[in-house]
């Protein structure tokens, strides 16, 4: 059994100084507004934003220690109003005896509006002030008025280079760490390690804590390639199906389309199939792209999307996942135009601000008597009965909108020649 066994390793190796906290080198070196406010002890509200094992919460508990306040912490997934009560009215008793809070809320997007208008009056007015920890984007999961009492800090994912250094010092700690059990373990595994925490520290100290109790189950103090694996296996990246990052991948695989670049596409397609994202979805983003940048540019492009999208449900996973990739890869060739989707938005626009204005008189069916007394569809010329099946001089827009060009095709792909078509019919 490991010593010192009564906390996760992850919590034994919490910094408890600013000089053992690693990475953040953006927020946390000479000169930066926060690294200053730390080191002079002056507090201000602020958010953190990242995402998980960035070191939130040691941040907070470092500030507090540093500025000599007290530290309450509460977490919005069990807290309500009650607890935010609660914790006002000891922060009240401390500053009636001289002494500042500061409340850190872990999770705090998980807090509703009337929660989280809760705090105000109590920043106002100097009672405590405030941390709240977030992994989601605090313009969509925070209030307006909170936001604007509280600065905004985004926390980076650690680096590999960082990572291998909070894996180095919870080997050698002898205090808190596992120093004293002398683990033998090599470069290239600490690596492993590393790239497998993706960003997390505390995913990191925690595959580093199974290793080392899988290897004295064997009775060995080695980390070798076999525990490695076995540790390692089934470890999954970050991809938040709900929250910042799902949207910022699908974001990526979107532009990267968009840009032709056919291997950046199917990395990111990769990365959120890896990751457990719904491939049905993504395969409905892809039509979209179909429709949205390549458009009348290249007609394939929808029919093979769709054609995709049908193998997958016919075929499932991991079988469909190539068609979808076929897709991704033919759009990102395809030629690109995006004049279809820039038509309908203004079309749309026109539609929805100049009113209800009836249809035109002679655009009119007039299946009945009444309709063809009315003069439904009088004067209407017929298309195909006129040379080059086209009715020169003739509008289709209703009465009070000016005829109005939408639909202004690219010079790529099949658009050249329907550009072609339409400046012939126009001259005519």
């Amino acid at each position: 059994m490991l010593q010192h066994a009564d906390k996760p390793l992850a919590e034994r190796m919490r910094p408890v100084q600013l000089r053992d906290y690693h990475g953040q080198a953006h927020i946390l070196t000479a000169g930066k507004p926060l690294f200053e406010a730390i080191q002079s002890g002056r507090l201000h509200s602020m958010i953190f934003w990242g995402p998980p094992g960035t070191g939130k919460t040691t941040l907070a508990r470092l500030i507090a220690q540093h500025s000599h306040a007290a530290f309450m912490p509460i977490s919005a997934v069990l807290a309500g109003v009650k607890e935010i009560r609660a914790a006002v009215s000891e922060a009240k008793l401390l500053q009636q005896q001289g002494q500042r809070t500061l409340l850190f809320v872990d999770e705090v997007h998980r807090f509703n509006k009337a929660q989280q208008d809760a705090f105000l009056p109590h920043l106002e007015d100097g009672t405590l002030y405030f941390i709240g920890a977030t992994t989601e984007n605090p313009s969509f999961a925070l209030n307006n008025a909170l936001l604007s009492r509280a600065r905004v800090y985004v926390l980076n994912a650690l680096t590999v280079a960082e990572l291998v250094i909070v894996l180095n010092q919870a080997l050698t700690d002898k205090k808190r760490g596992l120093g004293h059990l002398n683990i033998s373990i090599t470069e290239t595994i600490k690596q492993q390690f590393a790239h497998a925490a993706d960003g997390d520290a505390r995913r990191l100290l925690n595959l580093l804590e199974l290793a080392v109790e899988l290897a004295a189950a064997k009775h060995s103090d080695c980390i070798n390639e076999a525990i490695a694996k076995e540790v390692l296996v089934g470890s999954v990246r970050r991809f938040d199906k709900q929250g910042e990052e799902f949207y910022n991948q699908i974001s990526a695989l979107h532009k990267a389309v968009r840009g032709s670049d056919p291997d950046a596409a199917l990395y990111w397609f990769c990365r959120m199939v890896e990751a457990g994202c719904d491939v049905r979805y993504i395969g409905r983003r892809v039509l979209r792209m179909a429709s949205e940048d390549i458009g009348n540019a290249d007609l394939r492009a929808l029919h093979l999307t769709l054609a995709a999208c049908d193998v997958y449900e016919r075929l499932g996973s991991p079988e469909g996942e190539l068609a979808i990739a076929q897709a991704i890869v033919f759009l990102s060739v395809a030629a690109k135009s995006n004049a279809v989707y820039t038509a309908y938005n203004q079309a749309l626009h026109h539609a929805k601000t100049s009113g209800s204005l009836p249809v035109p008189v002679h655009l009119r069916n007039a299946p009945t008597a009444l309709m063809q007394e009315l003069g439904y569809g009088k004067n209407y010329q017929y298309p195909h009965d006129e040379p080059n099946g086209y009715v020169a001089g003739e509008t289709y827009f209703p009465h009070g909108l000016e005829k109005t060009q939408y639909y202004y095709p690219v010079e790529r792909g099949l658009e050249i020649k329907i550009k072609q078509h339409l400046a012939y019919l126009r001259s005519l």
